[in-house]
Protein backbone atom coordinates (compact mmCIF):
# COMPACT_ATOMS: atom_id res chain seq x y z
CA UNK A 1 0.00 0.00 0.00
CA UNK A 2 2.85 2.36 0.88
CA UNK A 3 4.51 1.66 -2.49
CA UNK A 4 1.23 2.48 -4.25
CA UNK A 5 0.91 5.78 -2.41
CA UNK A 6 4.45 6.68 -3.45
CA UNK A 7 3.87 5.74 -7.08
CA UNK A 8 0.45 7.38 -7.59
CA UNK A 9 1.71 11.02 -7.64
CA UNK A 10 4.34 9.99 -10.21
CA UNK A 11 1.67 8.26 -12.30
CA UNK A 12 -0.52 11.37 -12.34
CA UNK A 13 2.49 13.54 -13.15
CA UNK A 14 3.45 11.32 -16.10
CA UNK A 15 -0.14 11.35 -17.41
CA UNK A 16 -0.15 15.16 -17.34
CA UNK A 17 3.33 15.38 -18.89
CA UNK A 18 2.30 12.92 -21.61
CA UNK A 19 -0.73 15.04 -22.51
CA UNK A 20 1.42 18.18 -22.62
CA UNK A 21 4.15 16.48 -24.66
CA UNK A 22 1.68 15.22 -27.25
CA UNK A 23 0.21 18.69 -27.77
CA UNK A 24 3.70 20.19 -28.13
CA UNK A 25 4.67 17.55 -30.68
CA UNK A 26 1.75 18.47 -32.88
CA UNK A 27 1.63 22.19 -32.17
CA UNK A 28 5.25 23.37 -32.22
CA UNK A 29 7.05 20.52 -33.91
CA UNK A 30 9.67 20.48 -31.16
CA UNK A 31 8.98 16.88 -30.17
CA UNK A 32 7.59 15.80 -26.85
CA UNK A 33 10.99 14.49 -25.78
CA UNK A 34 12.14 17.96 -24.82
CA UNK A 35 9.63 17.70 -21.97
CA UNK A 36 9.69 13.94 -21.41
CA UNK A 37 13.42 13.53 -20.75
CA UNK A 38 13.60 15.90 -17.75
CA UNK A 39 10.19 14.63 -16.55
CA UNK A 40 11.45 11.04 -16.54
CA UNK A 41 14.69 12.14 -14.89
CA UNK A 42 12.91 13.89 -12.01
CA UNK A 43 10.35 11.08 -11.66
CA UNK A 44 12.89 8.25 -11.49
CA UNK A 45 15.22 10.24 -9.25
CA UNK A 46 12.32 11.13 -6.96
CA UNK A 47 11.43 7.44 -6.64
CA UNK A 48 14.97 6.72 -5.48
CA UNK A 49 16.43 5.05 -8.57
CA UNK A 50 20.10 5.85 -8.97
CA UNK A 51 21.31 3.87 -11.96
CA UNK A 52 24.77 4.91 -13.25
CA UNK A 53 23.11 5.47 -16.63
CA UNK A 54 19.76 6.83 -15.47
CA UNK A 55 19.81 9.61 -18.05
CA UNK A 56 20.18 7.03 -20.84
CA UNK A 57 17.04 5.27 -19.55
CA UNK A 58 15.18 8.60 -19.70
CA UNK A 59 16.44 9.31 -23.23
CA UNK A 60 15.61 5.80 -24.49
CA UNK A 61 12.13 5.76 -22.96
CA UNK A 62 11.42 9.17 -24.48
CA UNK A 63 12.53 8.00 -27.94
CA UNK A 64 10.33 4.90 -27.68
CA UNK A 65 7.27 7.11 -27.08
CA UNK A 66 8.24 9.38 -29.98
CA UNK A 67 7.89 6.45 -32.42
CA UNK A 68 4.14 6.41 -31.80
CA UNK A 69 3.69 10.14 -31.30
CA UNK A 70 5.44 10.88 -34.60
CA UNK A 71 3.27 8.46 -36.55
CA UNK A 72 0.11 9.94 -35.07
CA UNK A 73 1.31 13.50 -35.64
CA UNK A 74 2.53 13.07 -39.23
CA UNK A 75 -0.70 11.36 -40.26
CA UNK A 76 -2.70 14.24 -38.78
CA UNK A 77 -0.57 16.82 -40.62
CA UNK A 78 -0.71 14.81 -43.86
CA UNK A 79 -4.50 15.12 -43.91
CA UNK A 80 -3.89 18.86 -44.35
CA UNK A 81 -1.43 18.17 -47.19
CA UNK A 82 1.44 19.89 -45.38
CA UNK A 83 4.05 17.12 -45.16
CA UNK A 84 6.93 17.68 -47.63
CA UNK A 85 7.47 14.03 -48.52
CA UNK A 86 10.33 14.76 -50.92
CA UNK A 87 12.33 16.36 -48.09
CA UNK A 88 11.41 13.60 -45.66
CA UNK A 89 12.43 10.79 -48.02
CA UNK A 90 15.74 12.38 -49.03
CA UNK A 91 16.75 13.30 -45.46
CA UNK A 92 15.63 10.12 -43.69
CA UNK A 93 18.68 7.93 -44.53
CA UNK A 94 21.16 10.41 -43.07
CA UNK A 95 18.98 11.01 -40.04
CA UNK A 96 18.70 7.27 -39.34
CA UNK A 97 22.46 6.83 -39.74
CA UNK A 98 23.22 9.62 -37.24
CA UNK A 99 20.63 8.22 -34.83
CA UNK A 100 22.15 4.72 -34.84
CA UNK A 101 25.65 6.07 -34.24
CA UNK A 102 24.34 8.14 -31.32
CA UNK A 103 22.89 5.04 -29.62
CA UNK A 104 26.35 3.46 -29.35
CA UNK A 105 27.89 6.74 -28.19
CA UNK A 106 25.17 7.42 -25.59
CA UNK A 107 25.42 3.90 -24.14
CA UNK A 108 29.07 4.52 -23.29
CA UNK A 109 28.68 7.96 -21.73
CA UNK A 110 28.25 8.59 -18.00
CA UNK A 111 24.72 9.67 -17.09
CA UNK A 112 26.02 13.00 -15.83
CA UNK A 113 27.71 13.74 -19.17
CA UNK A 114 24.46 13.06 -21.04
CA UNK A 115 22.64 15.36 -18.60
CA UNK A 116 25.13 18.13 -19.37
CA UNK A 117 24.69 17.59 -23.13
CA UNK A 118 20.91 17.83 -22.74
CA UNK A 119 21.23 20.98 -20.66
CA UNK A 120 23.59 22.76 -23.05
CA UNK A 121 21.70 21.87 -26.22
CA UNK A 122 18.34 22.56 -24.57
CA UNK A 123 19.51 25.97 -23.37
CA UNK A 124 20.68 27.05 -26.82
CA UNK A 125 17.53 25.69 -28.47
CA UNK A 126 15.47 27.73 -26.02
CA UNK A 127 17.46 30.88 -26.76
CA UNK A 128 17.07 30.32 -30.50
CA UNK A 129 13.30 29.83 -30.16
CA UNK A 130 13.09 33.00 -28.05
CA UNK A 131 14.96 35.33 -30.44
CA UNK A 132 14.50 33.83 -33.92
CA UNK A 133 12.18 35.49 -36.41
CA UNK A 134 10.14 34.12 -39.30
CA UNK A 135 12.23 36.22 -41.69
CA UNK A 136 15.51 34.52 -40.74
CA UNK A 137 16.91 32.71 -43.81
CA UNK A 138 20.33 31.44 -44.84
CA UNK A 139 19.38 29.89 -48.21
CA UNK A 140 16.48 29.65 -50.64
CA UNK A 141 16.27 25.84 -50.68
CA UNK A 142 17.21 22.80 -48.61
CA UNK A 143 20.79 21.47 -48.88
CA UNK A 144 21.54 18.56 -51.16
CA UNK A 145 24.45 16.15 -51.72
CA UNK A 146 27.22 16.06 -49.12
CA UNK A 147 25.80 19.00 -47.18
CA UNK A 148 22.48 17.20 -46.78
CA UNK A 149 24.23 14.00 -45.69
CA UNK A 150 26.28 15.78 -43.03
CA UNK A 151 23.45 17.95 -41.74
CA UNK A 152 20.87 15.14 -41.65
CA UNK A 153 23.30 12.89 -39.77
CA UNK A 154 23.95 15.67 -37.24
CA UNK A 155 20.20 16.13 -36.70
CA UNK A 156 19.79 12.41 -36.03
CA UNK A 157 22.87 12.23 -33.80
CA UNK A 158 22.11 15.26 -31.61
CA UNK A 159 18.41 14.38 -31.34
CA UNK A 160 19.20 10.94 -29.91
CA UNK A 161 21.68 12.36 -27.40
CA UNK A 162 18.86 14.59 -26.15
CA UNK A 163 16.11 11.97 -26.49
CA UNK A 164 14.00 14.25 -28.69
CA UNK A 165 12.20 14.03 -32.01
CA UNK A 166 13.59 15.75 -35.06
CA UNK A 167 11.58 18.93 -34.66
CA UNK A 168 13.96 20.56 -32.20
CA UNK A 169 16.67 20.73 -34.85
CA UNK A 170 14.74 20.05 -38.06
CA UNK A 171 12.20 22.87 -37.81
CA UNK A 172 14.89 25.58 -37.48
CA UNK A 173 16.86 23.92 -40.30
CA UNK A 174 13.86 23.97 -42.64
CA UNK A 175 12.63 27.45 -41.77
CA UNK A 176 16.14 28.84 -42.28
CA UNK A 177 15.93 27.39 -45.80
CA UNK A 178 12.59 29.10 -46.55
CA UNK A 179 10.28 26.20 -45.78
CA UNK A 180 7.10 27.68 -44.31
CA UNK A 181 6.69 27.03 -40.60
CA UNK A 182 3.55 24.90 -40.86
CA UNK A 183 5.15 22.66 -43.47
CA UNK A 184 8.34 22.48 -41.42
CA UNK A 185 6.39 21.40 -38.32
CA UNK A 186 4.47 18.79 -40.32
CA UNK A 187 7.57 17.36 -42.00
CA UNK A 188 9.54 17.35 -38.74
CA UNK A 189 7.02 14.86 -37.34
CA UNK A 190 8.30 12.40 -39.94
CA UNK A 191 11.89 13.23 -39.02
CA UNK A 192 10.98 12.16 -35.48
CA UNK A 193 10.03 8.68 -36.67
CA UNK A 194 13.30 8.34 -38.62
CA UNK A 195 15.18 9.25 -35.44
CA UNK A 196 13.16 7.37 -32.85
CA UNK A 197 12.51 4.01 -34.53
CA UNK A 198 16.12 2.82 -35.10
CA UNK A 199 17.38 4.35 -31.85
CA UNK A 200 14.57 2.81 -29.77
CA UNK A 201 15.41 -0.61 -31.22
CA UNK A 202 19.07 -0.04 -30.43
CA UNK A 203 18.34 0.94 -26.83
CA UNK A 204 16.00 -2.04 -26.37
CA UNK A 205 18.77 -4.51 -27.20
CA UNK A 206 21.46 -2.70 -25.16
CA UNK A 207 21.58 -3.54 -21.46
CA UNK A 208 22.35 -0.85 -18.84
CA UNK A 209 23.92 -1.57 -15.44
CA UNK A 210 21.48 -3.44 -13.19
CA UNK A 211 22.16 -1.37 -10.06
CA UNK A 212 19.34 1.07 -9.34
CA UNK A 213 17.45 0.31 -12.57
CA UNK A 214 13.69 1.10 -12.50
CA UNK A 215 11.58 -2.09 -12.54
CA UNK A 216 10.27 -3.47 -15.85
CA UNK A 217 13.00 -1.80 -17.87
CA UNK A 218 13.87 -3.69 -21.07
CA UNK A 219 17.27 -2.63 -22.29
CA UNK A 220 17.17 1.09 -21.59
CA UNK A 221 13.40 1.50 -22.14
CA UNK A 222 11.18 1.64 -19.04
CA UNK A 223 7.96 -0.06 -20.11
CA UNK A 224 5.52 1.39 -17.48
CA UNK A 225 6.60 4.98 -18.19
CA UNK A 226 6.45 4.28 -21.93
CA UNK A 227 2.88 2.93 -21.72
CA UNK A 228 1.65 5.77 -19.51
CA UNK A 229 3.05 8.42 -21.84
CA UNK A 230 1.81 6.98 -25.14
CA UNK A 231 -1.66 6.50 -23.66
CA UNK A 232 -1.79 10.31 -23.53
CA UNK A 233 0.34 11.43 -26.50
CA UNK A 234 -1.65 9.29 -28.94
CA UNK A 235 -4.72 11.27 -27.86
CA UNK A 236 -3.22 14.76 -27.65
CA UNK A 237 -0.79 14.83 -30.61
CA UNK A 238 -3.63 15.22 -33.16
CA UNK A 239 -5.09 17.98 -30.97
CA UNK A 240 -1.79 19.84 -31.18
CA UNK A 241 -1.66 19.34 -34.95
CA UNK A 242 -5.14 20.86 -35.30
CA UNK A 243 -4.19 23.82 -33.12
CA UNK A 244 -1.06 24.38 -35.24
CA UNK A 245 -3.26 25.21 -38.23
CA UNK A 246 -5.46 27.62 -36.27
CA UNK A 247 -3.11 29.54 -33.99
CA UNK A 248 -0.33 32.02 -34.40
CA UNK A 249 2.32 30.04 -32.55
CA UNK A 250 4.80 32.91 -32.15
CA UNK A 251 3.74 33.78 -28.59
CA UNK A 252 3.50 30.13 -27.62
CA UNK A 253 7.04 29.57 -28.88
CA UNK A 254 8.36 32.42 -26.76
CA UNK A 255 6.66 31.03 -23.64
CA UNK A 256 7.92 27.52 -24.34
CA UNK A 257 11.41 28.89 -25.04
CA UNK A 258 11.49 30.41 -21.55
CA UNK A 259 10.27 27.12 -20.07
CA UNK A 260 12.98 25.22 -21.97
CA UNK A 261 15.73 27.59 -20.85
CA UNK A 262 14.66 27.18 -17.22
CA UNK A 263 14.48 23.37 -17.45
CA UNK A 264 17.84 23.13 -19.25
CA UNK A 265 19.46 25.46 -16.72
CA UNK A 266 18.18 23.34 -13.83
CA UNK A 267 19.48 20.16 -15.48
CA UNK A 268 22.90 21.79 -15.79
CA UNK A 269 22.76 22.95 -12.17
CA UNK A 270 22.02 19.41 -10.99
CA UNK A 271 24.72 17.90 -13.23
CA UNK A 272 27.45 20.23 -11.97
CA UNK A 273 26.15 20.02 -8.40
CA UNK A 274 26.73 16.26 -8.55
CA UNK A 275 30.29 16.92 -9.60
Amino acid sequence: MQDLLIFLPTLFMLLAIGAFAGILAGLLGVGGGIVLVPAFYYAFSGLGYDNPQLMQICVATSLATIVFTSIRSVLSHNKKGLVEWSILKSWAPGIMFGAMIAVFVAAKLPSNTLTIIFGILGFFLGVYMAVSGSDWHIADKMPTGVSRGVLSSMIGFLSVLMGVGGGSFAVPTMTLHKIKIHKAVATAAGFGLAIAFPSAIGFLITEPPMLGKPPMTIGYVNIPAFLVIISMTMITAPMGAKLAHKLNVKTLKRVFALFLILVASNMLREAFWVN
